[in-house]
């Protein structure tokens, strides 16, 4: 270890634990740092967490979670002040079941002539906000955020629901100074854990004896008294005992966590993210039988199915009946049966912007006003499906911006989509989404693999990875203008999800809207006429036609001229730059590009020289780049495809792909040498 390190390594820790992370206690050293003493880049940093959770029972309650947060954080300068934002999500399961916040304290810590003043957080920097009928969440700002200072907060969420513990995030974007994570939990309830990440870090087990005082009811008849679960059931013969326990607890610390840097084509930089989960494997509650919350996917699935929310919403056909009759008519094969049903839930079906796995209104009220969540809408498809004889099932799947579910577990998913098997392959289906297609979801939806659940229990993984590329072929015709400008007209056609993206940028905008937005991409150049065909049949590649003139993109140097054939389409920069990948480059779908490039010589001009042809292989044919030009008949013509075949790119080819882009920046701005005859 080199000594500088060393010493601020030694320096940090030393710090660490000389200081005083008792609420309220900041001293003056605190505020007076002015950088991370190993990351002066921060914008703040988590001095000190604390989280402890604990499983305790009561007469009136039976079993709850109360989980007491505990955070110290300190802001560098302006770009830190998004940590002075904290969300609390809050279930609602309906009843008298919801979860509760209390005994929040919190104040912003500042440096003033030097002295501490303190500022605390007041009722107007609390907002509640409802997401849908599950989830509430309640969120604080804190008061006086400046650069420099400190802010703390600490509260309780207390919840009747036991299944999980929510992800402990044990590294962030900032560096974490100090974390004390703990965890227990009675001998009933068993958790299983659920690591992740690439920071190491120890769990700390233990179990100690312990008593706890409970109300049971007496069956007379069978002559023992039991403990109910979750929720103790009155009877009118009860009597108070005492029962010994082994208290189960988990222990985390880490000091000094380095912040996740995220890098381009990342997905979501969670997944890589070191944090633990912890979630009800199984309960055996005194005098009762051993129950199984979650322990195999197959379980997860068939808990999920049986819900009256999910594969209760599949049962009731006779509200659409009629309507999909007339949908299918004349309909010959199961493939346009699927499609015509799609394009009908598609287009009479509004999503209210809410996602989850679970109907909200429920699909007969939902279609009946034409609004609903995700579940609302897909399940519907699949019912109507299924209505029409196809073998169409629910698929559950976790969006990009909730990470993939790694371990078997019910919380892990957060959307539903809808799929039909059709001869061997599953037609995967998004009707939330207007501008989609059979099998072409939008990007939020690639995350590797969703759950296909059938009716009877069973599930399989189905990828929900594109099979066809994204595709871009782009021709251009240019010509050299007697003033050594360039006058081109271009013609481009996008399938896939390039088609995806270009409906979405240019969907509903007028002619002259498009043509700025398309001016603004591709910056240098000044487009006289855009046609844009194919935004509104999402079946067929969106067309781009369009003519421009450029006035720098021919240097003339010493009677020779110099001209860049790809112009505004050149790739200009290697978006690799880091020296190693610790996680995989995610591009969410394979894509290849194609140009041909078509260039008239300028009378009195012959070409001097041309860049080398090149044709370049990523090993284990994950791409291709081919680049090839010629000179023929007064025209010199560049054939240019560049694709990746797989979506994702693992950290062992990261040097590989690195090099693939290089080529890519090098030989798209080789300039072609004409000189005069």
């Amino acid at each position: 270890m080199h000594k500088t390190t060393l010493f601020l390594f030694f320096l940090i820790t030393t710090v660490n634990f000389g200081q005083d992370f008792r609420f309220g206690k900041v001293s003056v050293e605190e505020l007076k740092e002015e950088s991370h003493a190993l990351d002066s880049d921060a914008d703040a940093a988590i001095l000190f967490r604390e989280q402890y959770s604990h499983i305790d029972y009561s007469q009136n309650n039976g079993f709850t979670l109360t989980t007491e947060i505990y955070e110290r954080i300190k802001i560098y300068n302006a770009e830190g002040f998004e940590w002075g934002t904290h969300v609390i999500p809050i279930y609602q399961g309906g009843g008298d079941n919801e979860e509760d916040i209390n005994s929040l304290k919190a104040v912003t810590y500042t440096l003033e002539n030097g002295k501490v003043v303190e500022t605390k957080l007041q009722n107007d920097g609390i907002f509640k906000e409802v997401r849908n009928k599950f989830y509430n969440v309640e969120k604080f700002t804190m008061p006086n955020l400046q650069a420099g200072c400190i802010i703390e907060f600490k509260y309780k969420l207390v919840s009747p629901f036991l299944s999980n513990i929510d992800e402990i995030r044990l590294q962030e974007d900032i560096p974490l100074n100090k974390a004390d994570i703990r965890f227990y939990s009675p001998e009933w309830l068993v958790y299983q854990m659920h690591r992740k990440g690439l920071q190491p870090f120890k769990v700390e087990e233990s179990s100690k004896a312990a008593k706890l005082n409970y109300v049971v009811r007496v069956d007379r008849n069978a002559g023992f008294a039991t403990l109910s679960g979750s929720q103790l059931q009155k009877r009118n013969t009860t009597q108070n005992q005492t029962i010994d326990y082994q208290a189960n607890s988990y222990s985390i610390n880490v000091e000094n966590v380095p912040a996740m840097k995220d890098e381009v084509f990342s997905s979501n930089i969670d997944n890589y993210r070191s944090a633990i989960t912890f979630e009800l494997a199984y309960t055996k509650y005194p005098n009762e039988p051993f129950e199984t919350i979650t322990s195999t996917w197959e379980a997860v699935s068939k808990t999920i199915y049986d819900s009256e929310n999910f594969g209760g919403q599949l049962k009731n056909d006779r509200f659409y009946a009629d309507d999909v009759d007339a949908v299918i008519s004349g309909s010959t094969t199961s493939e346009e049966k699927a499609t015509r049903i799609y394009e009908f839930v598609k287009q009479k079906m509004n999503w209210n912007k809410y996602i989850g796995i679970y109907a909200d209104e429920g699909v007969k009220d939902a279609y009946k006003t034409g609004v609903g969540n995700t579940a609302d809408i897909n399940l519907l498809l699949v019912s109507m499906l299924r209505y029409v004889g196809l073998d169409a099932n629910p698929i559950i799947l976790s969006t990009r911006d909730n990470g993939i579910p790694l371990f078997p577990t019910r919380n892990g998913f957060n959307d539903v989509i809808a799929g039909v098997k059709l001869d061997e392959n599953v037609m995967l289906m998004d009707a939330t989404h207007k501008m989609g297609a059979a099998n072409l979801l939008e990007e939020k939806l690639l995350n590797w693999n969703g759950r296909l659940i059938r009716e009877d229990g069973t599930s399989e993984w189905v990828s929900l990875n594109p099979t066809k590329h994204a595709l871009e072929n782009t021709m251009l015709n240019l010509e050299i203008t007697e003033d050594l400008a360039i006058s081109c007209r271009a013609r481009s056609q996008y399938t896939g999800n390039y088609g995806l993206s270009y409906r979405r940028n240019y969907s509903g905008k007028s002619d002259q809207e498009s043509l700025e937005t398309l001016e603004e991409r591709y910056s240098g150049i000044e487009i006289n006429e855009l046609e844009i065909k194919n935004i509104e049949e999402v079946y067929e590649p969106v067309e781009l036609n369009y003519s421009f003139e450029m006035l720098d993109g021919i240097e003339e140097i010493g009677g020779k001229l110099y001209i860049l054939p790809f112009l505004h389409l050149a790739t200009q920069e290697n978006p690799f730059k880091s020296e190693e990948r610790k996680h995989p480059v995610d591009f969410m779908y394979p894509w290849k590009d194609r140009f041909i490039i078509n260039i008239k010589l300028p009378q009195g001009y012959v070409v001097e020289s041309l860049p080398q042809n090149e044709i370049v292989n990523l090993a284990e044919d994950l791409g291709v780049f081919k680049y090839l030009i010629s000179n023929t008949n007064g025209y010199v013509q560049v054939s240019c495809e560049m694709a990746l075949n797989s979506s994702i790119i693992t950290p062992q080819y990261y040097q590989d792909l690195k090099k693939f882009y290089e080529l890519i920046v090098s030989k798209q701005n080789n300039k072609i040498v004409l000189s005069k005859v």
